[in-house]
């Protein structure tokens, strides 16, 4: 099993320790590149893809892990565009 299934599979089970970094990888996997807005965007960070709509997130801080309403955002919008 390689790097991208051992993530798909962690990030479907919902876990508490799921960082930033981690989804960040994920993402890249499915062709989606990370930008702030500009300089006013604080910690909201999008991820946009030129064949998939873009997710944007909240970059977690001081902790790396995110919630569990971001986890279950991602995996919402991976399962509709069938990444998942």
């Amino acid at each position: 099993m390689g790097q991208k299934e051992k993530l798909i599979q962690k990030l479907k089970s919902r876990p508490k320790d799921f960082t930033f970094e981690e989804v960040e990888k994920l993402l890249g996997y499915f062709s989606y590149s990370c930008s702030n807005k500009g300089r006013s965007s604080g910690s909201r960070v999008m991820f946009t893809s030129e064949k998939y709509p873009p997710i944007l997130l909240h970059k977690p801080h001081p902790q790396k892990e995110l919630r569990g309403y971001q986890i279950k955002q991602i995996i919402e919008i991976l399962e509709r565009e069938g990444l998942l």
